[in-house]
Parts: C-alpha cells; sequence; structure tokens
C-alpha cells in the first residue's frame, strides 16, 4: 500500500436491511407471538385482583414505595426475594432448555428486541411497501414531498409505539388508572415522565434503526449460546448435499450439467432479519426464527421440488441423509441427558418455589437485640436487654398479635408503649416493637453470659403461631 492510499477502516459502515414480506407456518407463528407478548405486555396492568380493602387492586404490581411485589393471589415480601430469585434461575434454565433443543428459539420468537423490531418493520411495510420499495426510496438521493411525508409518518407511529411501551411499564409501578390520569393532567412524579422519555427513545431507537445491530454487537446471548447446543440440537441449516450445486438449469448448459434444488432466487436472503445467507452455514448472527424456511418451501413449491431444503435439523442426522436415510425422530434429539438434566433442574427449582409459597406463614417476626449496651442494671438489682421486634401482618386485616416467652419463670416480658403483650399490627404491613426482657437479681440469668430466649407471636384471631431464637446477655459478659 502506497503512503497516499488511505488508510484501511476498522469498522464497516451498517447496511440497512429491508427484509421481504413472506407467509407461512413459521411466520404465522411469529405473528400469534407477538399478539401473545404484546397483549400481555399492554394489558396486563390494567386487570384488577381484589384483594381487600387496605390492599391494592391491581393485579401484578410492583409497589416500591411500600415494598412490595403483587401477582395476583401472590404477594412478595422484601425478605422473600428469594421467589424472585428461584423465578429468574428458572428463566435461565428455561433458556438454556430451549436453546440446547431448538436453537435460539427465544431470540428469533419472543426477545422483546425481535418483537419490537417484527412490529416496526411491520408499520414500515404497511406505509412505504415491501422490500423493493422500501429499497427505492432507501437509495433515492433527493429528499422530495412523497419521501418526507413517508418517512415522518413511519416515525410518528414508531414514537407512538415507542410512548405506549414507556406508558405500560410505568403502569407496572403504579395505580395503572390513577396513573394515567395524573400523566394525562400533568400530576404524575417526574420519574414517570423520565421512565416513559427514556423508554419511548430506546424503543424508536432499538427496533427502528439499531435492529440487528443490538443482536450482534449489545447482546452477550450470541456468543454464550454455542455453549448450550451440541451435534443434536435442532436448528436452522441449509441441506447443501441437496441444494449443491446451486443455478437453474437453461437450455446453454452442458449434457450432463448436475443442478442442485437450489436455483439460487436469494429468497432465503432477502426474508432474513439479519440479512445473512443462511446457506453459508451456522452463523453466530442468526436467530432461528425460520423465516427462510417459509420462503424456501414457497420457492420449492413453485419449482416443484420437496420442501425442507431449509429446515430445523441436526447436525448428527447430516451422515445419514447424505446416505439417503431418513433422519431421527424429532423427540430423539430433544429428549436427551442435556435436555433432560435442564428440565429436572427447572422442575425442581419450581417445585422448590411452590413447596416455599404453601408452607409459609402470614404471621412472622424477627428480633434484634439493642447490644450498646449489652444489659442494663435496674435500680433493684434486676438485670435488662432490649430487643427491637419486628412483627409482619400478611393479611389483608389488622390483626392482634401476642407476646410472649419461652420460660417465664424468671425472665419477665415488658412491651414499650403497651399495656400488657398484645399489639395491634395494621393489614398488610410491619410493625417495630421495642421489648424488655428482664431477669430478677441474683437469678441464673442474671448472673450467666448468655442465656437462650425463645419470643413466640400469636395472632389472637386464629391462633397461628412462630418463633424467633435469640440470647438474654447477664451480669457474666462483663466478668
Amino acid at each position: 500500500m502506497s503512503d497516499s492510499d488511505p488508510a484501511p477502516s476498522l469498522y464497516a459502515p451498517r447496511e440497512p436491511i429491508f427484509p421481504r414480506r413472506v407467509s407461512g407456518a413459521f411466520r404465522n407463528l411469529k405473528w400469534y407471538i407477538m399478539a401473545v407478548t404484546l397483549g400481555i405486555y399492554y394489558l396486563t396492568p390494567w386487570i384488577r385482583w381484589d384483594r381487600g380493602p387496605a390492599l391494592p387492586d391491581q393485579a401484578v404490581l410492583l409497589d416500591l414505595a411500600n415494598r412490595r411485589f403483587y401477582f395476583f393471589w401472590i404477594e412478595i415480601w422484601p425478605h422473600e426475594f428469594y421467589f424472585v430469585a428461584g423465578l429468574l434461575i428458572m428463566a435461565g434454565l428455561g433458556l438454556f432448555l430451549f436453546t440446547s433443543a431448538l436453537g435460539r428459539v427465544w431470540c428469533g420468537y419472543a426477545c422483546p428486541q425481535t418483537v419490537w423490531t417484527d412490529l416496526f418493520i411491520l408499520v414500515e411495510r404497511w406505509i412505504e411497501g415491501d422490500r423493493n420499495a422500501r429499497l427505492r426510496l432507501h437509495r433515492q438521493k433527493k429528499l422530495d414531498f412523497r419521501k418526507a411525508r413517508l418517512r415522518v409518518t413511519k416515525w410518528v407511529v414508531w414514537l407512538l409505539i415507542g410512548l405506549a411501551t414507556g406508558g405500560a411499564w410505568v403502569f407496572y409501578f403504579a395505580d395503572a388508572p390513577t396513573l394515567l390520569r395524573d400523566l394525562v393532567t400533568g400530576n404524575a412524579h417526574p420519574v414517570a415522565y423520565t421512565t416513559m422519555a427514556i423508554l419511548t427513545g430506546t424503543t424508536f431507537f432499538f427496533g427502528g434503526f439499531a435492529r440487528e445491530q443490538i443482536c450482534i454487537y449489545a447482546c452477550p446471548w450470541p456468543r454464550i449460546q454455542a455453549a448450550m447446543m451440541d451435534e443434536d440440537t435442532l436448528t436452522v441449516g441449509y441441506r447443501e448435499w441437496r441444494g449443491e450445486p446451486r443455478g437453474k438449469a437453461r437450455k446453454t448448459d452442458e449434457p450432463g450439467t448436475q443442478h442442485g434444488d437450489c436455483i439460487d432466487c436469494m429468497a432465503c436472503v432477502n426474508v432474513c432479519p439479519m440479512g445473512i445467507d443462511i446457506r453459508d452455514g451456522q452463523q453466530m448472527e442468526c436467530i432461528t426464527c425460520a423465516l427462510c424456511i417459509d420462503a424456501c418451501d414457497d420457492i420449492m413449491d413453485k419449482i416443484g421440488k420437496p420442501r425442507g431444503l431449509i429446515d430445523y435439523m441436526a447436525l448428527s442426522d447430516e451422515a445419514n441423509e447424505r446416505a439417503g436415510q431418513p433422519p431421527k425422530s424429532v423427540w430423539k434429539h430433544i429428549l436427551r441427558p442435556r435436555t433432560i438434566m435442564y428440565t429436572s433442574l427447572w422442575g425442581a427449582v419450581g417445585l422448590a418455589l411452590l413447596f416455599a409459597l404453601f408452607i409459609r406463614s402470614d404471621i412472622e417476626l424477627t428480633v434484634a437485640p439493642v447490644r450498646n449496651p449489652t444489659f442494663v442494671t435496674l435500680s433493684d438489682g434486676s438485670i435488662r436487654n432490649t430487643y427491637d421486634v419486628r412483627l409482619r401482618n400478611k393479611t389483608g386485616e389488622p390483626r392482634p398479635f401476642e407476646l410472649s416467652l419461652k420460660g417465664e419463670g424468671e425472665l419477665q416480658m415488658t412491651l414499650e408503649g403497651v399495656d400488657g403483650t398484645i399489639v395491634d399490627v395494621p393489614a398488610d404491613t410491619s410493625l417495630l416493637q421495642r421489648v424488655y426482657i428482664v431477669a430478677p437479681k441474683g437469678s441464673d440469668a442474671a448472673q450467666a453470659r448468655s442465656t437462650p430466649v425463645r419470643i413466640w407471636v400469636a395472632d389472637v384471631a386464629n391462633g397461628e403461631r412462630a418463633f424467633k431464637d435469640s440470647s438474654f446477655n447477664g451480669k457474666g459478659a462483663d466478668q
């Protein structure tokens, strides 16, 4: 290279991709999944669920102000975050399972980036036309009235979708009807407007402009998913032993010239939202959306060739298919040690969460000894320890809770600001109660360094009980 030649660029500019419309089983499946997932996302905050007069009636609500997560009849408290962690573990194991069995089906069908990009492409096709029309508009250098009108119309619709996306998201964190009224009247919290603006902008950019760049460069999963797959994984592939050599049969061909089933029509490339050629083999960019299968099957039908030139297939079947033998059944590919292991782990975590959910109590307490000082010597010589006891009432109505102490023979319990041992705890909340335990002068507990104690709480209404163990510090702690 001479000194006058420009230095090579380390960055290849993006080539816009304009997927062609295609019909078929997999495209229809993507439409159904898009409708279901978007319907769940947009409509869920508006589902009502009666929990009683003191609790919110939104079926799914992340109540950050009161530190609660409501999901229909389930209520998750902050100290029960292990339920959320368990659900995240199940989601990860489910992703491993589906990837091991069917490749990147999550990416191709249910990933939010894929779903919203599909929706944006659908809008683009409605407004600007199919692939060829969009290509002509893109290559048109002159910005005339028609091009400006189409672009502005498309961007306005994209922005409205982005606004609806951001709006639906904030509805999960507050009562949806109330928040909608506040948003419209300008009385909502600035955080709500900021969140909506950010999500509107990111949805507009990711779905309208970045598209496949998010999957290729921003998402780590394409680089991880290879570890989840093996030669028995069913994924989209091209049967090159059947399709090669490519090309259409022509009258000018020499006698004996053999052609494969692939006529090199480029239909599989033109419908690909990632802009790749599946005939080049497995590629990191492939999201296994299977639109190339629909496009190829359509062409095979038109030229009178059998379907399946591009299909879901496993590498382990290649030798058999080349020899003209049938591939293994789908279930033999899916039910194998790796997928069975993932399924077992997924089921075990799910059963553990269900077990924890059904055995948890509506009444709980935590005990935190106040250790500054560790004990106080009263005027009569008795020893007093102080404890902060947090009582949790998970029911939808106020409940009287009675506190008691195991082994009350020499240890006595009193409650600060309460006459007796019964405390009224409001519905679906926690109450911090200061508790004093006193050991008489000369008693074993007063002289010992540490004495185990067990604090009980009982729901007076139904008799349900819970306890926490702690310790009582006597004079021995200073000797």
